[in-house]
């Protein structure tokens, strides 16, 4: 048997290794989720294996725009974050929280179980990490837990990549989030296509990640290798497609509460709710009632909303926030700045999702550099 390694340490696992370290993780009863192509995207879904990951698949996104592209390797990592998070696998588009039955002596509650199941994370990268930690704060941490985002996060098992592959609009660096995973997995890759075979240099995150790689076969990473896995995150800092000034970012959205600003990009946005359904923090739900025709149960579901819905806002008498100027002015407001009040944290990964997806490109980058830009000097 391959000998265990110690946390923090790093070792290196060839192609073949990655494939039995999955199906090992298989073995042991885990949903594998990770990127694989799908309807022209890199989309998270289980997985059988190594096999359906997208091998040779690359990306190109700008704001507005996604296409999918061949590489000229081979590589399984080679690409940005797609239009899902793994936001779904904690937080569902949609659950049932509880159904009432008619009984003989009045109404019977019918509570949800907690979910069971071990999952394993394929390929996260440091952003989503970062944003699954936004969650915890905001189901788990906080006096009221939500009982099934807690259950869905039991017994998670995490393979980090650290990113080589920055999109076009990407700012993880900004935002302090990437592209290197600072923590949050059980083992972390970082891909290596040059100077020897398809390899990965492996760093060893849990007790659970070494007890896996124990059963592996790895080799010590050479200092060649630590020296290129250290390239392929320098690369892709140097080469983000978009950059935050986040300095005193809270200050600078609660001044400018009515800059025109607003009112232009109100202009362009449709308030399709596409920025927030792909973002990978955003948790806005409604819940939702509805009967059987013969009268015989109610279900109550939980579903998820956007703030860029009018009824989202709405209490006895209308929205509070009937504009799109208002509305857009919550959201951005919110993710920069008053999320940092609530949770000690920004809303904001740096995914670049929310740029990438929005049918008029509307760039929030671009949206902080104009309010910049007119804020007085320091």
């Amino acid at each position: 048997m391959p000998e265990r390694p110690d946390i923090s340490t790093t070792v290196l696992l060839l192609h073949d290794g990655l494939a039995s370290l999955l199906q090992n993780l298989r073995d042991d009863g885990y949903l594998l989720v990770g990127p694989t192509v799908r309807d022209g995207a890199i989309v998270y879904d289980q997985l059988r294996g190594i096999e359906d990951l997208p091998a040779g698949v690359g990306d190109e996104q700008a704001p507005g725009h996604y296409r999918l592209r061949p590489r000229a390797d081979q590589a399984l990592f080679g690409y940005a974050v797609g239009p899902q998070s793994y936001k779904r696998e904690f937080f569902p588009p949609s659950i049932r929280l509880f159904q009432l039955r008619r009984g003989a002596n009045g109404p019977v509650l019918m509570s949800e179980p907690p979910v069971e199941r071990k999952i394993a994370l394929i390929g996260s990268r440091s952003c989503e990490l970062q944003a699954i930690a936004v969650q915890d704060r905001v189901f788990v941490a906080g006096q009221h837990v939500d009982a099934d985002y807690a259950s869905r996060r039991r017994g998670v098992f995490v393979v980090a990549v650290h990113c080589g592959e920055p999109g076009g609009t990407c700012f993880c660096a900004s935002m302090g989030t990437g592209p290197r995973a600072s923590g949050g997995f059980d083992l972390a890759l970082t891909e290596l296509l040059s100077g020897g075979p398809h390899r990965f240099v492996v760093e060893v995150g849990s007790e659970a990640g070494a007890d896996l790689l124990a059963r592996v076969e790895h080799a010590p990473a050479s200092e060649a290798d630590l020296a290129a896995a250290s390239a392929v995150t320098a690369a892709a800092i140097a080469n983000m497609g978009r950059h935050m000034d986040t300095r005193d970012i809270k200050s600078l959205f609660y001044a400018n509460q009515e800059h025109p600003r607003w009112a232009q990009v109100a202009e362009r946005c449709l308030g399709c709710t596409n920025c927030t359904l792909v973002c990978p923090t955003c948790f806005c739900s409604t819940t939702v009632d509805t009967t059987d025709l013969a009268g015989e149960t109610a279900t109550r579901e939980r579903r998820w909303d956007s703030c860029f819905t009018l009824d989202h806002s709405y209490v006895h008498g209308g929205s509070v926030r009937p504009s799109l100027r208002a509305r857009y002015r919550q959201w951005l407001t919110h993710k920069l700045a008053s999320w940092i009040d609530q949770y000690g944290t920004s809303g904001c990964v740096g995914c670049g999702r929310c740029i990438t997806w929005c049918p008029v490109g509307i760039d929030i980058t671009e949206e902080a550099a104009a309010l910049r830009a007119d804020a007085p000097p320091a």
